[in-house]
């Protein structure tokens, strides 16, 4: 699946606006994972298409951390596409700077983004680098985080369900986590033929 980074600078835009006109990066980081386990888990398929790694602070997507420091691993294109819509004030902080292009967005994505929000936007950035810690597919590189700083993650990791107490962000039976995880399974395999 290819990086969506028009959705992700638009999801990081969504969520500094839903703030109040600016976000921690951390916090906002933290409510696209969430949006993007949601969507996945009902719909097949991630709301960014980012490529996750286990990190210390729980899961990061590498381009929507890219995009909110405006690094220079971004692509020409990417870099004036974000700077159209935010900006980093400080190290710590995404502002929105333009109303957010809503259209970029299917019906299910501002589902997935709204369903972060009221679930986890009352957090702050490290109440929710915890509660990333809780779900299994943070928890299974656990470990490994002591050596290393990240670990790449697995999509198919995401319809493995939290401790009962803890929200799963989109329940599902057994044989619904099977057709979905076939489903990702078979785009992959699809993006290696076209690759």
């Amino acid at each position: 699946m290819k990086f969506d980074y028009k959705k992700a600078v638009q999801s990081l835009n969504f969520f500094a606006i839903k703030n109040g006109g600016q976000i921690n990066k951390l916090k906002a980081i933290k409510l696209i994972y969430f949006a993007d386990r949601y969507h996945l888990r009902k719909y097949g398929r991630p709301t960014t298409n980012d490529d996750y790694f286990a990190m210390s602070y729980g899961p990061v997507g590498s381009g929507v951390k890219d995009i909110s420091e405006m690094s220079e691993f971004l692509g020409s294109e990417e870099k004036k596409d974000a700077s159209l819509y935010i900006k980093s004030p400080d190290p710590y902080k995404v502002e929105s700077i333009k109303n957010s292009k809503a259209e970029i967005f299917s019906e299910s994505d501002l589902e997935a983004l709204l369903f972060a929000w009221n679930k986890f936007g009352q957090y702050d950035e490290f109440e929710l680098a915890e509660i990333t810690h809780k779900y299994p597919e943070w928890k299974k590189h656990k470990q490994v985080l002591e050596d290393c700083s990240r670990v790449r993650m697995d999509y198919k990791d995401f319809f493995s369900d939290p401790p009962d107490n803890i929200e799963k962000c989109y329940p599902l039976s057994h044989e619904d986590k099977e057709d979905r995880i076939a489903h990702i399974e078979e785009i992959a395999k699809i993006d290696a033929l076209w690759g």
